[in-house]
């Protein structure tokens, strides 16, 4: 009987102290409730506020996030005061310090990406709506979140990409400029005068509208002697969407392709000359 009366003794001071700690509960709970509006009302403050700004939309959404953790962590820290006087600030600063030591080891990649995403958002040169390239991913910028960013491919299929693979691997920004530059090889006859068919190429890109020809001369340079032609590089620059750029590769071709056709001027296909070293020998038919 001795072992029962000692649970029974050890049950009823856990009552009572359970029941004594119902004021400080209900206090505790009220702070909760308290932190949960002033953590709505703040993150509509902070909407509002940067809503009157040119700060972009992640950013914004960033800020919000953190000034919701923020309050929470203070409520939080509160409730936990008011619930175990014992406690105190420090020691709750203490205890979280030791405990993200190990959370962080625990979700490290979690983390990384995390820190990684704000980087990413803090910068100015890759945006959302820019077409991009980073480790064979080629693509539109649809989103940007704080672990992962949205990749929307030119065929439509959507990569969610970790943060951190981005900040850590060089990212090719197709549309960081307005305009990019575009090259061709057009090859002409030997027996064709360089001179003009320079000319010719020349004033057949001049007339395609999809040619920027403002800051942006187009050149065209003699490059190589090939095998059954001279070859020319041909550089314009046009728009730096994908799009646009095989929309003018598109409408450069074919007018140079048409203005080196009126003009009389060849672009030769390679020639092949077969040699045999004995004469083939003649086979009769039985017909002969």
């Amino acid at each position: 009987m001795e072992p029962v009366r000692i649970m029974w003794r050890q049950v009823m001071e856990m009552a009572r102290d359970t029941i004594a700690l119902l004021p400080q509960v209900a206090v505790a709970l009220v702070v909760l409730i308290l932190t949960w509006l002033i953590a709505a009302l703040g993150r509509a403050l902070v909407s509002k506020a940067f809503g009157r700004t040119k700060l972009r939309p992640s950013l914004q959404d960033l800020f919000t996030l953190l000034t919701s953790i923020l309050i929470w962590v203070f409520g939080i820290m509160i409730a936990a005061v008011i619930v175990f006087p014992g406690l105190t600030p420090a020691s709750i600063l203490a205890g979280l310090g030791i405990g993200s030591v190990a959370i962080g080891f625990a979700f490290k990649d979690v983390f990384e990406n995390f820190l990684a995403g704000i980087i990413i958002l803090f910068r100015r040169e890759m945006r959302m709506g820019d077409h991009i390239e980073c480790e064979g991913i080629e693509g539109k910028v649809a989103h940007i979140a704080i672990r992962e960013s949205h990749i929307r491919q030119t065929d439509g299929q959507l990569v969610i990409v970790p943060n951190a693979m981005l900040f850590k691997n060089p990212v090719y920004v197709r549309t960081d400029q307005e305009h990019r530059r575009q090259t061709v090889i057009c090859g002409v006859a030997y027996d064709v005068d360089l001179n003009e068919a320079r000319e010719v190429i020349t004033k057949a890109i001049e007339g395609c509208k999809t040619v920027e020809q403002g800051d942006h001369p187009i050149q065209v340079f003699a490059q190589e002697f090939g095998e059954s032609s001279i070859n020319f590089e041909v550089t314009w620059w046009t728009g730096s969407a994908p799009v646009e750029q095989r929309r003018s590769r598109d409408e450069v071709v074919t007018a140079m392709k048409r203005a080196l056709d009126d003009a009389g001027l060849e672009i030769p296909f390679p020639y092949r000359t077969l040699t045999f070293k004995e004469p083939l020998p003649l086979t009769r038919s039985n017909d002969d």
